[in-house]
């Protein structure tokens, strides 16, 4: 079967339409992989190394520091927003945000910069969008985390242009309410199982979320309900509920004492936590991150903020390798129908990692460096 050919030395917004159309769906990412692996392997100051369909390729030049710079390969499921378009300097379609627009800078920077300043590892991988145990990061760093060795690491999870540090932790857990059945027409025989979930959810709708700062960065917590289900029949009183709480907390916290504080707000309730993973602090006190932050200041004017969320930077903390979350395309459209992102964001974000991967002054740099 014939590889996809990508050009690596394409304009970057071209080489980001030709990423998005070839369609990786979690689970369908080998199409992409392979076209990715085969572009790579034409660049000689590159090695190249794959484990399934994550690829990677790392310059050998024995700097002093190494920095990994990673991405996606897979979308979710495409939903009529296939092949891309060009209208009024914005790239429309699946994977333009989440994230084929910042792979697409990964790529053009691996084939451009031959000498940088630092060695770099560039990371490819699949499975980002689906179940954890799946991930192709993971999974790498499980076979093989020399692999993953650098000192400073940048995913490029979309950011609209500018960096996002560490990341909120994600721990989900389950209350489990019991009741005794009965015939609904003899309803005082029983204990109403759902009824009795009302009391968890006035604690969770009355919790007021903290707000932490943690190394100059403000992250935002919160405890919610996200899932309640009970009831066996329409006319029997349920003898079970169960409602699923998630728990965004800030990475100053660890797994255990976040598991304590939602345990604390549920006293007296069965309380199961069914999966949980740390967040990552914001990585920035080291000169790599400083100097990184210097050059997306002064190209995209972001100063760094908190990642409001879970990202695969908590794989590279778990490492010991500090990360940031740095790309293109505005978040709030991740996974949307109308997923789109501006090309002046993608211009940016490129010029911003040459500079900081080339040395060079970020003013010296044209943004349509190829």
């Amino acid at each position: 079967m014939a590889v996809d050919s990508l050009d690596l030395s394409a304009d970057v917004v071209t080489l980001a339409r030709e990423l998005c159309d070839i369609p990786s769906v979690s689970g369908d990412e080998t199409r992409l992989a392979d076209a990715v692996e085969a572009a790579l392997r034409g660049y000689p100051h590159l090695e190249v190394l794959r484990d399934g369909d994550a690829v990677l390729a790392r310059t050998r030049l024995n700097r002093a520091r190494r920095v990994v710079v990673a991405g996606h390969l897979d979308t979710v499921p495409v939903t009529d927003n296939l092949p891309t378009r060009l209208e009024d300097d914005v790239l429309w379609g699946r994977g333009t945000v989440d994230m084929k627009a910042g792979v697409a800078v990964q790529l053009s920077l691996a084939a451009a910069l031959d000498a940088p300043v630092h060695d770099v590892t560039w990371v490819f991988y699949d499975h980002e969008e689906v179940d954890a145990a799946l991930n192709g990061l993971g999974r790498v760093a499980r076979n093989h985390p020399d692999w993953l060795a650098g000192d400073f690491a940048v995913l490029c999870e979309p950011t609209a242009g500018g960096i996002e540090g560490g990341c909120n932790g994600t721990l989900r857990a389950e209350v489990r309410l019991h009741g005794v059945a009965a015939h609904s027409a003899r309803a005082w025989t029983g204990v109403n199982a759902v009824h009795a979930a009302g009391e968890v959810l006035r604690r969770l709708g009355a919790y007021a979320p903290a707000t932490l700062d943690v190394e100059g960065l403000t992250y935002r917590e919160g405890l919610n309900a996200v899932l309640i289900a009970g009831g066996r029949a329409t006319n029997v009183i349920p003898d079970e509920c169960v409602v699923t709480v998630n728990y965004r907390f800030a990475p100053s916290r660890s797994v255990e004492e976040a598991t304590a504080h939602v345990r604390e707000v549920l006293a007296g309730y069965d309380v199961v936590v069914v999966d949980a993973a740390p967040g990552a602090r914001p990585g920035l006190d080291d000169p790599l991150a400083q100097d990184f932050a210097a050059a997306v200041l002064a190209v995209t004017g972001g100063a760094p903020a908190a990642k409001q969320g879970w990202t695969d930077v908590a794989r590279f903390s778990s490492l010991g390798v500090p990360a940031v979350n740095f790309g293109p395309g505005d978040p709030l459209l991740a996974h949307t129908r109308d997923e789109r992102c501006p090309v002046d964001q993608i211009v940016r974000s490129r010029a911003a990692l040459a500079a900081w991967l080339s040395g060079a002054r970020p003013e010296d740099l044209p943004l349509g460096l190829s």
